[in-house]
């Protein structure tokens, strides 16, 4: 449990892939509920294949991005496996918090 004051980031306390309505949902520890859409997700993957090697960021669209699994890395991240064999993104917690897209910081993940 985070404690008022605490500075230990959030972290997801459930995880769950929904896909009738084809989101993510995340409950973090301090009380925080996000809902990705997969394409977005599938997006804004982070590995250097659809990122490239620079510190720019880019939404890359896919068409018809299904997730098929979630696996936990560690104790500070998520990879994402998807339907068309895309598995290399490792989306650490606080990149999925800044992409959350009604809390987000980064503004141009949210658009």
């Amino acid at each position: 449990m985070v404690r008022a004051g605490s500075s230990q980031p959030p972290y997801p306390v459930e995880v769950r892939r929904d896909a009738g309505s084809e989101t993510m949902e995340i409950a973090w520890s301090d009380g925080h509920l996000s809902r990705y859409p997969w394409a977005y997700l599938r997006g804004w993957c982070p590995c250097a294949g659809c990122q490239g090697h620079g510190s720019t960021r880019r939404f890359v669209p896919v068409k018809n991005a299904r997730l098929e699994r979630v696996f936990a890395v560690g104790r500070y991240a998520l990879s994402l496996r998807w339907e068309d064999g895309h598995e290399t993104g490792i989306y650490s917690y606080a990149y999925l918090r800044e992409l959350c897209p009604c809390c987000g910081t980064n503004q141009e993940a949210r658009e």
